[in-house]
């Protein structure tokens, strides 16, 4: 796919997306350009926390709560796990698990492991399984198809 960017000085800020068919990459550009810019907000002891989608490791669903992991903070948030799948789907995020998301861009290495799982290392050294469900999907996210 060939990329064309330009700024441009006055005038309204605009995005074109031309395909002649329609691929996984161009069904992501849509998702993105779809996407309203929503603002994540955490909740902890200490009150509310605006939480930057880059700063996610991963999120997971614990006893109906849902809880935002980054490298300091753990948050609760008032999203379900499929409403958060749907906010992030144009960013780097994958569905790993039943009650887990991923953030991709967060992962150091891959292990595959029995019955089709994969044990993925994140960039602080935290292990998360993705399970054999997930696990093809995940195989065929990474290769870019």
């Amino acid at each position: 796919m060939k990329y064309t960017i330009e700024q441009i000085k006055e005038g309204e800020d605009e995005l074109i997306l031309r395909y002649k068919q329609l691929t996984r990459e161009a069904e992501e550009i849509m998702a993105f350009m779809r996407l309203p810019e929503k603002t994540l907000i955490g909740y902890d002891d200490s009150g509310q926390t605006i939480i930057e989608k880059n700063d996610i490791l991963y999120i997971e669903t614990v006893d109906r709560k849902t809880f935002i992991y980054t490298a300091e903070n753990v948050l609760r948030t008032e999203y379900t796990l499929s409403q958060l799948e749907e906010i992030l789907s144009a960013v780097n995020f994958f569905r790993c698990s039943k009650s887990m998301i991923l953030n991709i861009d967060k992962i150091s290495r891959l292990k595959s492991l029995a019955s089709n799982r994969i044990d993925a290392e994140l960039k602080n050294k935290e292990h998360i399984i993705i399970s054999r469900t997930y696990a093809s999907e995940f195989r065929r996210r990474i290769k870019g198809e």
